[in-house]
């Protein structure tokens, strides 16, 4: 009973150590490089991040230290060394997501082949913390805390606490729940009205998936200028699926859903897409579809749209994928 209980209090006196560990300020050549490096982990391209991301590590960013794990994890297909020491230095910085990516080393890749990295704590020891940390930020009403003990928990209470917190990823998640068949409804008119509800919402909360899953809800009403609203929302926040859409729905001689036909800015979204050759499919579609557009524009018009992908990419956001945060 003596050795359990110095364990424990080794255990708590180790775990308040490390969430009182700070962020130390990056420079601004380390907050370019954080920024530029989580651009390109948003268009799936983790390779070509990576470089970024441990110059924003070297600076001691828990975020930037979490997304370098990410990026090397997802890049080898399982957690090296040098992921897990990434994942555990943020972690010791109280970061949540770290924690929970250490909690489930158990289910990684590298069990099967017996070839994981030692570990300071077991992966029970960092799920129990990532939990305590959670629950304390949820108790103060931080609703992404609440998304993380969901995460953790699978308990959907704190799902729906989430979401009806604000927090628009599990405003999304809980519609997206609801459309797979999750949650008990008498009549499935309430179901799809639950889920209209929670993508609205998530929409309104600037969440571009949410905006598209709204936008599929609205059109199955047969509200076309509702589902053209947040089709060009969507891509005006540089959410690819919305881009390539908004895009193609434009590029036609007769453009659907009641779009105006604008080839000159559908050629231009189009060839912006065309920087994605890191993953996600999206060329084979802009290949498909970008010739089809150009067929019918003038040599002038293909200049003032190459002109305008320019002037596009520089006022509006990078292009992204939108991943979740804790994807796979």
């Amino acid at each position: 009973m003596k050795i359990t209980k110095l364990l424990n209090t080794s255990l708590c006196i180790f775990f308040l150590f490390l969430c009182n560990t700070a962020n130390a300020a990056l420079t601004q050549q380390q907050e370019e490089a954080k920024k530029k490096g989580i651009e390109l982990y948003n268009q799936y391209k983790a390779i070509s991040a990576i470089d970024f991301l441990k110059i924003a590590a070297d600076g001691g960013d828990d975020d930037a230290l979490y997304y370098l794990g990410e990026a090397l994890r997802k890049n080898n297909r399982y957690m090296t060394q040098e992921a897990q020491k990434a994942y555990e230095d943020s972690a010791k910085k109280g970061n949540i997501y770290s924690m929970i990516r250490l909690g489930e080393a158990n289910e990684d890749l590298c069990v099967t082949m017996k070839n994981c990295s030692p570990t300071e704590h077991s992966p029970e020891e960092w799920t129990n913390k990532a939990k305590e940390l959670a629950t304390e930020q949820a108790s103060k009403g931080n609703a992404e805390s609440m998304y993380l003990l969901w995460e953790i928990t699978g308990n959907d209470d704190w799902l729906e606490k989430s979401a009806e917190r604000g927090f628009a990823l599990a405003q999304f998640r809980l519609a997206t729940k609801y459309q797979e068949g999750g949650g008990a409804f008498l009549l499935p008119s309430r179901r799809s009205d639950a889920i209209e509800k929670w993508m609205k919402a998530s929409a309104e909360n600037g969440y571009p998936p949410g905006m598209m899953g709204f936008a599929a809800a609205r059109i199955e009403k047969n509200d076309l200028s509702s589902f053209r609203f947040w089709n060009e929302k969507a891509a005006t926040l540089s959410y690819v699926s919305g881009v390539f859409g908004y895009a193609s729905y434009i590029g036609g001689i007769e453009p659907t859903y009641g779009f105006q036909s604008d080839p000159v800015k559908s050629y231009a979204l189009l060839s912006n897409l065309l920087e994605l050759d890191g993953g996600g499919n999206v060329i084979n579609n802009v290949n498909d579809t970008l010739p089809e557009v150009e067929k019918n524009m003038s040599k002038e018009q293909i200049a003032e749209a190459k002109n305008l992908a320019k002037t596009w990419k520089s006022t509006h956001p990078p292009l992204s994928f939108y991943p979740d945060k804790l994807g796979y």
